[in-house]
């Protein structure tokens, strides 16, 4: 997989409300840190009901790997919570929140 059609997957693409100012992306380096493969990254602002999309798509994240993820919803929210999804039974799935604002990586650990 090219790495240009894994990034391109990474940004989530949320509503932009009409009037609102654009707001920064938020951008980010994940490392996944585990013995696990990382099946999927979901992210929403604190405080939603509901998770956005998959960002990795049909992709995933090897362990040892990274990738640099942009989160680019037209929000200007910075606290986002963050549920990651492994693959097989050797780690069970993990969330956190997270000011993206002021972080420029996050290794995901056992």
């Amino acid at each position: 997989m090219s790495y240009w059609k894994f990034a391109a997957t990474m940004a989530i693409v949320a509503g932009f409300c009409a009037g609102n100012a654009h707001a920064e992306d938020l951008v980010f380096t994940l490392k996944n840190g585990t013995n696990s493969v990382l099946n999927a990254f979901y992210t929403s602002p604190v405080g939603e009901d509901s998770w956005e999309e998959d960002v990795f798509g049909s992709d995933a994240l090897a362990p040892g790997d990274s990738v640099r993820v942009t989160v680019k919803d037209g929000r200007r929210a910075c606290e986002y919570d963050m549920r990651f999804e492994f693959q097989g039974d050797d780690l069970e799935d993990l969330e956190d929140t997270q000011n993206l604002c002021e972080m420029s990586e996050y290794t995901i650990t056992e």
